[in-house]
């Protein structure tokens, strides 16, 4: 059976994420740095001793921490607003609506430990919602990078991009996708392997398991196409519509409740403009429970071989 990543290396994307601001900061006095006393979970211990006077922590203050980023903003700076997703989104979203979106402020929110990588730490800490609370403001782009290639990328786009956004990083250790040097583009997905029977989108953590799976689906004679979405928002219509009318059925995965996140996104493009079959995998719309990321992505149906079984039943509903 063909498991491509069996023996890769895994990488924790915020490392990729804390080199990139890093080296930014270096060449660019204008980028700050502000956290909610997550300067370790964040990995901003370089940052801070690089950059003393650049990092701002409010300490446990979400709101007050967007509100800060909006001001250095509107004073000329670059900040990265970095926190654990759950609380970011979740405890400042009145001010992402109002001090960034609304306001079309230059703030880079970077939600860190996203999906479910807090794992025993339970529902509290999951960050399964992130996707649909932000996706539904205007101005604000939604990306999950599936690597540390692309994370970084992500960065530097971030840095020269004029406006909000929110970039979405988990601290689960993924394998290399993406070729070193690639260039992210807002709003493109990236075709990772082409196919004709099938579609699968994924982006972040699950973008690795959508390959494994597409490589197990060959094993069986079919052959999957996989786009790798980053963007969320604003989303790769063009893919979407193609994959639709050349494949003739997508499924999508994510480390997400499927209301609200990348599935969603994906069939809204799907029902207006060309509908197939499709299967959205994720977590289906309950409070996810405590344990690993890993043993919760397969609990909920996302293990390479039940994305496999699933892709099958699909195929089943082609015409």
């Amino acid at each position: 059976m063909n498991m491509p990543f069996k023996d890769a290396k895994l990488h924790d994307c915020r490392n990729a994420f804390v080199a990139a601001l890093e080296d930014l900061a270096g060449a660019n006095t204008d980028i700050v740095a502000v956290c909610n006393d997550s300067v370790g979970s964040s990995k901003l211990g370089g940052f801070k001793e690089k950059y003393p006077e650049r990092l701002i922590n409010v300490g446990i203050a979400e709101q007050n921490m967007v509100g800060v980023g909006a001001g250095l903003a509107n004073g000329g700076k670059i900040p990265f607003v970095c926190a654990a997703s759950p609380f970011l989104t979740g405890r400042a979203l009145e001010q992402i609506k109002a001090d960034v979106a609304y306001s079309q402020t230059n703030v880079k929110l970077v939600g860190i430990s996203s999906g479910m990588a807090y794992g025993d730490l339970g529902p509290t800490h999951h960050s399964i919602e992130d996707f649909a609370w932000v996706r539904a403001l205007p101005n604000v782009p939604v990306i999950a990078p599936a690597d540390r290639i692309e994370t970084d990328a992500v960065i530097r786009w971030a840095a020269d991009y004029e406006g909000g956004c929110f970039l979405r990083l988990s601290r689960v250790g993924v394998p290399d996708l993406l070729p070193e040097g690639h260039v992210f583009e807002l709003g493109k997905a990236n075709l990772l392997q082409d196919g004709s029977d099938l579609t699968i989108i994924a982006n972040g953590t699950l973008t690795h398991r959508a390959m494994t799976a597409a490589a197990m689906l060959a094993d069986k004679g079919i052959k999957a196409r996989v786009l790798n979405m980053a963007t969320v928002r604003p989303i790769d219509e063009d893919a979407i519509v193609a994959a639709a009318n050349e494949t003739g059925a997508i499924m999508t995965l994510e480390e997400h409740t499927t209301f609200g996140g990348l599935g969603s996104a994906v069939a809204e493009v799907v029902v207006d403009k060309s509908p197939v079959p499709m299967a959205r995998l994720g977590v289906p719309g309950v409070f996810a429970h405590t344990g690993s990321a890993e043993q919760l992505l397969d609990d909920f149906g996302m293990a390479p071989s039940a994305i496999v079984d699933s892709a099958v039943t699909l195929l089943k509903r082609k015409g």
